[in-house]
């Protein structure tokens, strides 16, 4: 009895948050109108910005959600939402509308997880990185949907295939002992890249993200890095093979997370594929390169994973209340996953804080570094680590560290400074010879004019 009463209280709450955006397709101006609403319902615990514009000057529009909007509080995590990257791909950008309502009725409902979430999590939501590509899919006849229609941005380019190449330059890290993060990007970059690429890029250097998800649509399945793999000519073909990070675990964790919490997707097959528990590498999928997600890898210290949510890609709107039913609690709990692994602050004996000190995990070959307040997150699994804070001209400092399955275990740092010069060589005293010295001959110098 109590089971059913508890499962009907759940309909309930869903059906009580879900009144305030209808379960329709919202094109631009409606979407805009939506995170306004949502602004304006939760002004306290929310903020409205724009990273930048489309190649049609669409705003694209990020609604953050903290108890202190627009701040950055040290010890709290960057989280970080992005949907509809791909225009026709429009589950995701419905699906983070619905989510931004729900955490603004729930919290003002005084529900402790939601209010706790908040609190302690900085969280963007970014519902469309490619509003003109989704004006294109939407203008379509529903009823013959071609599958590629709106994918692209208006300049023609898939935006997951136009991230700087950073696992070439990984790649040949490999093989000469070189880094795999923080890999910097070449003085050009910016020409290469479309501006709505671009301006995820220059967010992504704005913001200490930790923890990301990318919503796409066409399968049902979690998918993490890398998404490029060590290509083989087989034949003349491309064979794509699977390619893990130095986190492979942590990323197969977190991508469980989120399809074991969703309503069907770890039961693996779906669309014509098949996924063990709902999860897969994405080069062991296909090989991709230039993609969002071994990008965040690479080059910031975030954490990504591409989530695809729906066979079809523009679902019909009398599916869209069935599908946020089935992705409210993954949304939730992989957000909840931020706060995972070690958290802390690097200073010097001064208690000044350290911006851009590096953190190293033993045994774990990808280092993340500090933001610009001092403060670090390093993602784990639970387990007893060995952790090294470094920074130029600081010693480094070792600690060994348990990381339990609940929040994340607080471990600072303080580093002293090395030496500002070297120590003076010790004098050297040339060994004084027993030997008679011999006498210099003395040459009688030529009187003036004799030299005529």
């Amino acid at each position: 009895m109590y089971q059913w009463l508890w499962i009907l209280g759940k309909v309930l709450l869903l059906v009580r948050v879900a009144a305030s955006i209808n379960f329709v397709h919202h094109g631009y101006e409606e979407l805009v109108q939506a995170l306004f609403d949502v602004k304006g319902s939760c002004p306290y615990i929310t903020r409205l910005y724009s990273i930048g514009r489309s190649v049609q000057g669409r705003n694209l529009y990020v609604l953050e959600f903290s108890d202190f909007p627009g701040i950055h509080e040290p010890m709290e995590p960057e989280f970080k939402y992005v949907a509809n990257m791909h225009g026709n791909e429009v589950l995701g950008r419905e699906l983070l509308l619905q989510l931004a309502d729900f955490l603004c009725e729930e919290y003002r409902h005084h529900n402790p997880r939601i209010i706790q979430l908040i609190h302690e999590t900085r969280i963007h939501l970014l519902p469309s990185m490619n509003p003109d590509g989704y004006e294109v899919a939407a203008a379509q006849n529903q009823s013959y949907l071609e599958y590629v229609t709106g994918r692209n941005n208006a300049n023609g380019v898939d935006l997951n295939r136009n991230f700087p190449d950073l696992n070439i330059m990984m790649y040949s890290n490999e093989k000469q002992g070189g880094p795999n993060h923080h890999i910097p990007l070449l003085d050009n970059w910016k020409s290469q890249v479309e501006p709505e690429t671009s301006a995820v890029i220059q967010w992504m250097k704005s913001y200490n993200f930790i923890l990301s998800a990318n919503l796409h649509g066409g399968a049902v399945v979690a998918n993490y890095p890398y998404d490029k793999s060590h290509e083989q000519r087989t034949r003349g073909n491309w064979q794509a093979n699977s390619t893990p990070t130095p986190d492979d675990m942590l990323f197969r964790k977190l991508a469980k997370v989120y399809s074991y919490a969703h309503g069907w997707m770890h039961r693996g097959t779906n669309c014509g594929d098949f996924f063990v528990d709902g999860i897969t590498n994405g080069a062991s999928w296909y090989s991709l390169s230039k993609g969002m997600q071994d990008f965040n890898y690479l080059h910031t210290n975030c954490f990504e994973i591409t989530l695809e949510l729906s066979c079809m890609k523009f679902p019909p709107q009398e599916e869209l209340e069935y599908e946020w039913l089935a992705n409210r609690e993954a949304l939730i709990a992989y957000i909840e996953e931020i706060h995972q692994g070690i958290k802390g602050m690097v200073s010097d004996e001064n208690n000044n804080k350290l911006a851009g000190a590096v953190i190293s995990v033993e045994g774990i070959g990808h280092d993340v570094t500090t933001g610009e307040h001092g403060d670090y997150f390093r993602l784990l699994l639970p387990g007893n680590y060995r952790v090294i804070a470094s920074a130029d001209g600081y010693q480094p400092q070792t600690v060994m560290v348990v990381v339990g399955p609940a929040q994340a275990s607080l471990v600072d740092f303080q580093l002293r400074q090395k030496p500002l010069h070297n120590p003076p060589a010790p004098k050297t005293y040339k060994k004084r010879s027993h030997n008679k010295p011999q006498q210099k001959k003395i040459v009688p110098r030529a009187a003036p004019w004799e030299t005529l």
